[in-house]
Order: C-alpha cells, then structure tokens, then sequence
C-alpha cells in the first residue's frame, strides 16, 4: 500500500468545490444517485430523517441542503446499491477476508440475510431469523448474565436504546458501555463534578450572540462539518475564534460555503481562526492553566490601580466554589512550566488570554483532543475553570460544547444505555416492568476488555459499531476474542470484527435508519438527540437494502423473547408494531425529559432536555458550579524525561467516520493512497536520523512487559509540534495500552501515547 503513497499539501479551503467534487465522486462509486426521489432534501429536516453520521445540532431553519461532505459520504455508504450476500461468503472464507483491509470488508455493500459462522468450512453460512434467536437465546440462557456484554455503537435509536437496556437489564447485568466510553466519557464524569451535569450547555441560538469562540482538540472540517456554517456566520459579525490544536486543520483555517453561490463562484473563502496555537498534545491543561494565571494576575493588578476586575466576582461569590484553593494552584505554576508543558510561550497565551478577557460570552467547544488522554477529565475541568472565572456558564451566547461523535450516542446514554447504576432510574423500571435490577455497575469499555482477555466475558452482543478494531490492545484482544463463546453482531455491513469469530458468531443484518421501516401500525418513526440535547424525530425515505432485514428494534425485542421468560408488563411485540408505545415507555421513565414525546418530537430544530447549569442551577456535592484543580500540568503519560519519545496522536481523515473508512484520499492534509503514514515534526526527524519518506517502526513505551510495535508506516514532514507525530485511527490501535486510559472515566489516552519511533532496515 505504501507504494501508492502521495503527499502534497492541499491548497484549497474546506467545503467549496473540493468537497462537491469528492460528494460526486462517491455518490457514482456506491450507485447511490436514485435511491430515494430527492433523498437529500430531507437530509436533517422535519418530516425527513436525522443524518446517520455527526451528532451536530439541526437548526430549526435549515438550510436548503442541511448536510456536509462526510454526512452525505455516509447517506450513500448506506444506501449503496452494492450488496453483500450469501454467494459472497460462500465465495470467500474468512481467513482470506482478514487480509482485506477496512474499506473492501465495508465497500462489498449492505448484508442482506442472517449468517452464521461455521467453523468447519471457515465460511459464514446462511441462517433463518427463527434459528438464529432461537439458538442465541439458549446459548445466552446457559450463561452467566454478568459475563455477557451489551455493547451498542452510537447509532441506534432512542427506542431501540430503551429496549435494549431494558433486556440487559431484565436478563441480570447492567454490562452496557458503549462507542462513548471510547470517545466521550471524559465528558459524562468531568462535567458533573464541575457542573453538575452530563453533558454541554450550549444551543445553536448561542452561537448568535456569543462574541468569542474557543475551540480545543477538536477538527471541525471532518468531524462536524456543519458546524462551519455557525463559524462562518460569527465571522462575519467579527467575533474571534481561538483554536487551540496541535495541527493545522484546513475546517479551522478557512471555509467555501458550498450553499452561497456567490462565494463558490469567486472561490473567496472566510477566514475561521483569528488566533491558532498549536499545543503540544496533552498540554491544554496547561495552556489554560496559563490563560487563567494571566486572568488572575491581572484581576489583582486591577484591584491594585483601581480598574475594573478582570474576573467576574459577583459570579463567583454567588455560584461557584473552591476558587481560592484554585486560584493558588495557579498562581504557583511558574510562566517556564507553562510553557514547556504546553508548547506555547508566554506571549502567545497571554494574547489568547488578553481576546478571552474582552468578549462577554464565550463559547468553548472541545472533542476528543481534550477528552481522550491520562488527564481527559483534568483537561475538560480546566477548560471549565477558565469559563468559571468570567461567569461564562448559564448565560446567553456562552457555554461548554462539547461536540460528540456517532449521531445519538448522547442519546443513547439519556435513555439508560449505562454500565453506571447511578445514571439509571432502576427503581422506576423495576415499578413498571416487574422486575428487580441488579444494582451493580457494569462493565465499562476497558472493563469488557480485560474480561475478554481474562476469561470473564463469555459473550458479546453487538448493536452496530466495529468493536474490536476500535478499541486498544488490537494483537492481544483479538486472540483473546477467538475463545468466546458467542458473539452477536447486528449491523448493516461487513467489517474486521465479524471476521474476528467466536465459538459462536453470528451477524444479523438490520435496517438503516433512512430506509423505511414498516411494521403493523404502518411506517414507523424513531427519534435521536444531538450534540446540544435536542430530540428529533427520523423517517426513512428509501426502500430497504434488502427483504430479509429486520428493524434493530424487531431484532432487540426477538433476542429477549428468545431469552427471558415471558412478563405481561413488557409488551415486546406492540412495541415493535407501534414505536410511539416504546416513547410513551420512556416518557414514563424519564418523564422530566420526554414530557410530551409523542407530540413534541417534530420540533422544529428539536425539544430541548432541561439542563440545570444552563440556568445556573448546580446539581453538584457544594451546590454549586466548582473550580477544580488538575492533578497534573500534562495530560500524557509521557513524563517529558525522555526527549526521544514522542507522543502520538491518532487521527480521522477526511475519507472517514470511526472506524469506517470511505477510501484513501485524506483531502485537507494532501495524504492519498495509504494510511500507513506517520506525521512527524522536522527537528524530531532530523534528531532520530529518519529520512523523509522513510519507513519506520513504531514501538510503544510502557514498563508492563508486553511488547507493542507495528511496522510498514512511511514518514511524512508534517507541521506538527515539536516531541510529537500522527497517525491514522484505527490502525494505530494497537499500541495503545489497556491500562493507558484516563484516571476517571477510563477513556483510552489515543491522543498522546508514549512511542519510540525508528527506521526500519
């Protein structure tokens, strides 16, 4: 693959005539074009269906096409006209389908019948739905409930997130991690001890009146495209936006708007960053760490010469707590510390600082950049603090954003998909279904890991996602997975996980969200909520891929059938016929948040769930919003002692989404034809003695006695930070380390792992 590497720097702004270009080039590729009349005109509207890809937040006045370049990459991944059938299994075994890489497995098209592993023939065979619950249901009967895992990838729907929570629970575990315990769970535990709540408390009408934007570890041109359009339009009223990142991403630099016609034709683009630092990669905490010394500094200079404060003092006497303790923590960091920790200096962030001081309502958006290292949640609290100390919580055009990843993985969390008991009305399910819940927490990410490793985990019961090649310690969990004794995957294509087989592997294809969904009241309708906790309501518009699939609902409600003994409160089989029952189920779980479901679900830009920091209302141990200072200045597990490891940071191209990958032209970074590539800093290249261009071995720095190093990757020059270098996820997976997560919410540290890199001979 290496040799069909080509890199040349892309000159081009984000969206334009690039990103119609490459719309057209896969639309044709996947025979997409016809699947449904005038598909994208529906595309994230009312009456139409919620984009499969981002979680970003759909505006009550949508724009004419409200979809961006990877939304619409993946409408037609989906509605491909290419087919993976019985013949094709039959004609491959499984061992030969392992050598393929992630894009084939997944460009072969939509699975069209139920399969099941045979072990004799190394082939996936075909099975009926009747057999296939039928055997899974016993074999899940003979197992111990606590050693089987609910997994569940951020795409399913609201209503069929409830119903699958609802079995796990009902067959005896609270196992339910999900794709956010890899991505966003830094987010669900840092927030509440900060906050009081889970998740941000910004809504797309903030965006109107803030006048000043941060962003952190977050790449808005591939991972949530629309949001340029709220950018763009803050530009123009002249509101800075300061982006703390360790690339240069193109989404953050300048943006085409492919909707303005005017703009395409002269080819002008509008500038998105006024201030961009590239920190280092696990040094936010300490960059603003120095935002907030300069903050303070300055407040007391102000107190001195009789100006006015810096700080907001009347909101922090009136909500916030500890930030005394705080603040002498950061008066104690010394400006050198600062700025080795966080690869910047002192004047550049003092001029970050000096434009935060200046703007009223502040904004500060963050993604996996902050979320995804040993310090995640220090990083997130930090980024708190800082809005804390000006009173940028619970006022109009400011707030913490964080931007989530699949389109309803916040969602799925709202309605019960959690292995933290604490999160679940447990008693309000035991009082309507009957039943009593177990009260332990379950297993996270990491947890259900180590027990595959271990031998504690028995079975794994997929609803969508590409498990095993997303998660870390890829060459131990692999072998590892093989001596499972079931493995269910529902999903809607191929992928490395299937071919990964237990003793029993089946793969039960499902329904797409935007195909239509017929069941006994008719044409059914399921909801999703965004990145700014809006709920929206989804109605496929195309004919399904196939006759032989089921709804993922149907298959949830089939698989407890086959497992549970009856109960009459649990009406599985009208849930199925009506969704608007599995609603009304919910709204009498959670009634403060779905109140009205049924007849509020096609809110124009959604219903908005109540969030208590947004009205200054602290569901927090004091009561109030709290200062919270971090453990460490660094994020990594890098100990900077050691100037020949770097850290990596795993990345997404342009022609991805998680682990899927739509080909090989990483667009905005130039990178074509391979993603084995390395990204490096000169200095760092020029120190090791590696040549551009050069093949190398990457090899993980960790004193736990397993050894993990990949070869095959080509260097590239890249303008990263010095001490630091990029790769592609998921390739890089595997030298991640179980263990290197983060401290609280046990989310892999895949943006600063401790490597040595060296060239190969």
């Amino acid at each position: 693959m290496n040799k069909k590497l080509r890199y040349h720097p892309y000159e081009q702004p984000a969206g334009g005539w690039g990103s119609l270009k490459s719309l057209a080039r896969y639309s044709l590729r996947q025979g997409a074009v016809g699947t449904a009349k005038d598909l994208m005109t529906y595309h994230n509207k009312v009456g139409g269906y919620m984009c499969v890809s981002c979680a970003w937040a759909k505006p009550a006045e949508p724009h004419a096409g409200e979809f961006c370049e990877n939304g619409a990459k993946a409408t037609f991944w989906e509605l491909t006209s290419k087919r993976t059938t019985p013949s094709f299994f039959a004609g491959h075994t499984v061992a030969e389908l392992l050598a393929w890489d992630d894009h084939d497995l997944e460009d072969q098209g939509r699975l069209t019948h139920p399969m099941r592993y045979d072990a004799h023939t190394d082939h996936y065979v075909e099975v009926s739905w009747r057999e296939a619950f039928a055997d899974i249901g016993q074999q899940l009967r003979g197992l111990d409930p606590k050693s089987v895992v609910f997994y569940t990838s951020g795409r399913a729907s609201l209503e069929t997130s409830y119903m699958y929570q609802l079995f796990a629970r009902m067959y005896g575990c609270n196992n339910l991690p999900d794709s956010s315990n890899m991505c966003h769970e830094t987010t669900s535990v840092a927030l509440p001890e900060s906050l009081g709540v889970s998740v941000g408390t910004v809504m797309l009408d903030d965006f109107e009146q803030t006048d000043c934007i941060l962003s952190f570890g977050q790449n808005v041109g591939t991972n949530s495209p629309r949001m340029l359009h709220q950018l763009q339009e803050a530009r123009e009223r002249d509101v800075p936006v300061i982006v703390f990142n360790p690339l240069r991403e193109k989404g953050w630099e300048e943006f085409v708007n492919p909707q303005r016609p005017g703009q395409m034709i002269t080819n002008t683009p509008t500038q998105i960053s006024t201030e961009y630092y590239q920190v280092r990669t696990g040094g936010d905490i300490a960059a603003v760490m120095g935002m907030c010394k300069a903050l303070i500094e300055w407040d007391a200079e102000a107190v001195t010469t009789g100006l006015s404060r810096v700080l907001d003092v009347a909101f922090i006497e009136e909500h916030t707590h500890g930030f005394e303790a705080f603040a002498k923590a950061v008066l104690a960091y010394t400006w050198p510390q600062l700025e080795e920790a966080s690869g910047l200096s002192r004047a550049a962030i003092e001029v970050a600082a000096r434009t935060y001081q200046n703007a009223q309502a502040v904004i500060a958006i963050y993604g996996m950049g902050l979320t995804q290292h040993r310090g995640g949640s220090d990083s997130v609290q930090m980024l708190v603090n800082l809005l804390l100390l000006r009173g940028n919580i619970g006022k109009p055009g400011a707030g913490i954003c964080p931007v989530r990843g699949h389109s309803n993985v916040q969602g799925q969390r709202t309605v019960g998909i959690s292995e933290k008991t604490k999160l679940v009305p447990l008693d309000r399910l035991a009082e309507l279904y009957g039943f009593e819940p177990p009260r332990e927490d379950g297993l996270t990410t990491v947890d259900a890991c180590k027990g595959v490793i271990n031998g504690s985990v028995r079975a794994f019961v997929g609803m969508g996602g590409n498990f095993v090649r997303a998660i870390p310690e890829r060459d131990i969990m692999e072998p590892a997975w093989r001596k499972l004794s079931l493995s269910v995957n529902v999903a809607t294509k191929l992928n490395r996980t299937h071919l990964i087989t237990a003793k029993t592997t089946y793969l039960l294809p499902c329904l797409g969200r935007i195909e239509h969904d017929h069941q006994a009241s008719g044409l059914q309708v399921v909801t999703m909520e965004d990145s700014t906790s809006c709920i929206h309501a989804s109605r496929g518009q195309a004919t399904p891929a196939s006759e032989h699939l089921l709804s993922e609902a149907r298959i949830v409600a089939e698989l407890a059938k086959s497992t549970l003994e009856p109960n009459p409160k649990v009406p599985w089989d009208d849930w199925v016929g009506n969704y608007g029952l599995v609603r009304d189920a919910i709204e009498a779980t959670y009634p403060d948040d779905f109140r009205d479901y049924n007849s509020r679900m096609d809110t124009p830009g959604g219903f908005h769930r109540y969030s208590a920091a947004r009205h200054r209302k602290w569901n927090t141990d004091t009561g109030k919003g709290n200062f919270l200072v971090p453990s460490s200045l660094s994020a990594s597990f890098d100990d900077g002692r050691d100037a020949n490891v770097l850290r990596l940071m795993t990345l997404r191209s342009n022609d991805q989404f998680n682990t899927t990958v739509y080909g090989y032209r990483d667009r905005f970074r130039g990178i074509y034809g391979s993603r084995m590539v390395l990204m490096m800093n000169s200095q760092d290249m020029n120190r090791l003695g590696i040549a551009n261009e050069a093949m190398v071995s990457i090899t993980t720095v960790a004193d736990d006695g397993v050894h993990r190093s990949m070869d095959g990757f080509k260097v590239i020059e890249y303008n990263v930070p010095p001490g630091c270098c990029a790769g592609y996820y998921p390739e890089c997976n595997a030298l991640i380390p179980l263990w290197q997560h983060d401290q609280k919410s046990k989310t892999p540290a895949a943006k600063s792992i401790p490597v040595r890199v060296a060239a190969m001979t």
